[in-house]
């Protein structure tokens, strides 16, 4: 995976309350046997009008919002199903980040696994954060995930918290495997006591 670091970029303001999953990535576009094109699945019945064309009105289609790096999320974003497909969409979309008060608990660990890097904030944070970025003017932001902080447009830091092994596998861009593959002599070290302890295993 791509390590996360300090990322810089535009965030984009969707902020209704309980977007689920099939919002984020619907129903026909989990019948590929890859991942391929689910970038233009997002959002898909909010990005497109009926005819195929772009949707004016939704805020990834209006400037300068456009190739956005980050979302700032209303309350319980990813909600609903369990697909993963939601979260391959975002990355392959360019999404680094979502910034939000509450997630939902499978597609917070959906994110975790694939490199997205879920923030949670108050909701006065999130609230001031909302403003700022559904402005043109201040909708760029720069996240630093080593010093866990947000610097909003006008320089104001927003510190954020994080689990210590999800932060380390986001730093190195390691998934589940390659977090335990950091461990291969301690796990070692266990299988060889454990053999020694229950012969019998042998």
């Amino acid at each position: 995976m791509q390590p996360f670091t300090t990322v810089t970029g535009t965030a984009a303001p969707i902020l209704a309350a309980n977007v689920d999953t099939d919002v984020i990535m619907p129903k026909q576009f989990l019948k590929g046997i890859d991942r391929n094109g689910l970038d233009r699945g997002l959002f898909f019945d909010l990005r497109f009008l009926t005819n195929g064309d772009r949707n004016p009105d939704f805020v990834l289609n209006q400037t300068p919002w456009e190739g956005s790096r980050f979302l700032v999320v209303g309350p319980n974003f990813g909600c609903g199903s369990s697909r993963e497909h939601a979260v391959w969409g975002l990355k392959q979309l360019g999404i680094r980040a979502l910034i939000g008060t509450s997630f939902a608990g499978i597609f917070y660990d959906n994110c975790q696994r694939n490199g997205v890097l879920l923030i949670q904030l108050s909701e006065a944070e999130l609230h001031k954060l909302g403003t700022l970025v559904s402005n043109p003017e201040t909708a760029s932001i720069s996240v630093d995930l080593e010093a866990q902080t947000i610097t909003l447009a006008d320089k104001t830091p927003i510190s954020f918290s994080i689990d210590g092994l999800r932060k380390e596998a986001l730093l190195l861009g390691l998934d589940a495997i390659g977090s335990t593959l950091q461990r291969t002599d301690a796990i070692r070290q266990f299988e060889a006591a454990h053999l020694q302890a229950n012969p019998w295993l042998a």
